[in-house]
């Protein structure tokens, strides 16, 4: 079993999805999968924004926001990003925990697969 930290780096859909699509795929065939939102991707979890994407030919979001919970994944915000981006915890998703950076580090350091986007 692999773990896999995915850093999600924009809001752009071009950006969010690949973390879903290749983060439910490895939770499915057993790996741990972390994604990890820097300040540039965290407005994307407000919540109900991730839900809001669509792409032509791609997965519906929703689908793939439930399906990456059920099968044990992590969602991790960059605490840099309430101050950066003036978000309050009250706005954000419930299915995800702020970790600082170092924090993060720690926890990727662990990983035998990474990617960024």
């Amino acid at each position: 079993m692999a773990k896999v930290a995915i850093v999600v780096n924009s809001t752009e859909p071009r950006c969010v999805y690949p973390p879903y699509v290749l983060g439910t795929s490895a939770l499915a065939i057993g790996d741990e999968v972390m994604l990890f939102f820097t300040p540039g991707g965290s407005p994307i979890l407000k919540a109900g924004e991730l839900e809001k994407l669509k792409s032509k030919g791609l997965p519906d979001m929703e689908d793939l926001v439930k399906k990456f919970n059920a099968l044990g994944g992590k969602l991790y915000l960059c605490e840099l990003a309430l101050e950066a981006k003036d978000l309050k915890r009250e706005e954000l998703r419930k299915d995800m925990e702020i970790i600082g950076a170092t924090e993060f580090m720690s926890k990727a350091s662990e990983c035998t697969v990474t990617f960024s986007f």
